[in-house]
C-alpha cells in the first residue's frame, strides 16, 4: 500500500472530539453532552412546515399593542368597547380568547389573542365586515391616538400541544417567546413534542404558536400559573422530570433571541 493510501485511510478513521480552548480529548460523556448541542439535519420535504406542524384549520391574531403610559386606563375601555362589537355580530367567526396587560417584561404593553374558526377566509371575512361599521371604525381610530406603537402576527397552533382551555379564578400568565434560526421550525417541533409530556403536570400548559404571517420563525409558549411561587414551583418540578434536560440541550442552539413575559388577565379576558 502506497503512503498516500495510509494517510487516507487514517483520515477515514473516527477522531475524537477536541476542545477548542485546549485541543484536549473530550471524555465520553462529554462527547455526548456536546453531541446535545449540534442541530440534527432535516431531510428535504415537499410539504409545508405549517402542515407537518399544524393539524389545525384555526387562526390566530397576536396583537402586541405598547401604550402611552398616561393613556392606559382610556385604551383599556377603548379596547372593551371594540371586544363588545365584535361580540355583538354573529355573523363572524372569530372570538377574543384572551387580552392581559404586560406586568414583568415590557411595561405598558397589552396583548390580545383572537382565534378565527375556518382558516384565512374567516379573517378576510372579519375584516371586511368590520371595516364597514362606523362605529368599530371610530374606536380603531381613537386607539391610534392611545398608541407608541404597534404590531400584528397570525400564528398557527402546534398539533401537539394541549387543547386550549379557558381559565377561571386568578391566574398570571407567561409567554415566553422565541426567534429561532431559519429552517430549523421541524426540528423544534420534533423535540417540544416530547417536552411537552414534561410540562402538564399542573395543566400550566395554555398555549402554544409558530408564526405564519408578521414576524417569521417566531414562537410563543403560553403558560398559565396561580402566582410567581407556582411559576417557580412548577418550573423545578420540570428539571426533577428524566429527560426535560435533553429537551432543553436539544432546543438551546436553535434559538436566535428569547423573551419572556409575565401577564395579567384584563376584566374583559375570556380566559382569566
Amino acid at each position: 500500500m502506497s503512503l498516500a493510501s495510509l494517510r487516507h485511510a487514517r483520515a477515514l478513521l473516527p477522531q475524537p472530539v477536541r476542545t477548542l480552548a485546549t485541543g484536549s480529548a473530550l471524555s465520553k460523556d462529554e462527547s455526548s453532552w456536546l453531541s446535545k448541542l449540534m442541530v440534527r439535519k432535516i431531510e428535504p420535504t415537499k410539504n409545508s412546515h405549517s402542515r407537518m406542524l399544524s393539524d389545525k384549520f384555526d387562526i390566530y391574531e397576536l396583537h402586541t399593542h405598547n401604550v402611552r403610559p398616561d393613556s392606559v386606563g382610556k385604551y383599556l375601555e377603548n379596547y372593551k368597547n371594540t371586544v363588545q362589537i365584535v361580540q355583538s355580530k354573529g355573523t363572524l367567526s372569530m372570538e377574543l380568547i384572551g387580552s392581559w396587560n404586560v406586568e414583568v417584561g415590557d411595561l405598558d404593553q397589552c396583548l390580545h389573542l383572537w382565534r378565527y374558526t375556518g382558516g384565512f377566509e374567516m379573517v378576510d371575512q372579519a375584516k371586511r365586515e368590520l371595516s364597514s361599521d362606523k362605529n368599530y371604525v371610530q374606536l380603531m381610530q381613537e386607539r391610534g391616538t392611545f398608541l407608541r406603537s404597534r404590531h400584528l402576527q397570525y400564528l398557527l397552533a402546534f398539533s401537539y400541544w394541549p387543547q386550549l382551555q379557558l381559565r377561571e379564578g386568578k391566574n398570571i400568565y407567561e409567554i415566553r417567546s422565541y426567534r429561532l434560526k431559519p429552517g430549523t421550525m421541524i426540528e423544534w417541533g420534533n423535540n417540544w413534542a416530547r417536552a411537552i409530556n414534561h410540562r402538564q403536570n399542573n395543566n400550566e400548559a395554555f398555549a402554544g404558536y409558530f408564526s405564519q404571517i408578521g414576524r417569521l420563525y417566531n414562537v410563543h409558549h403560553i403558560w398559565c400559573y396561580k402566582d410567581l411561587q407556582g411559576r417557580k414551583e412548577t418550573r423545578e418540578s420540570a428539571w426533577r422530570s428524566p429527560g426535560w434536560d435533553e429537551c432543553v440541550a436539544y432546543t438551546v442552539p436553535l434559538i436566535r433571541e428569547m423573551h419572556c413575559r409575565i401577564l395579567a388577565p384584563t376584566e374583559f379576558s375570556p380566559t382569566q
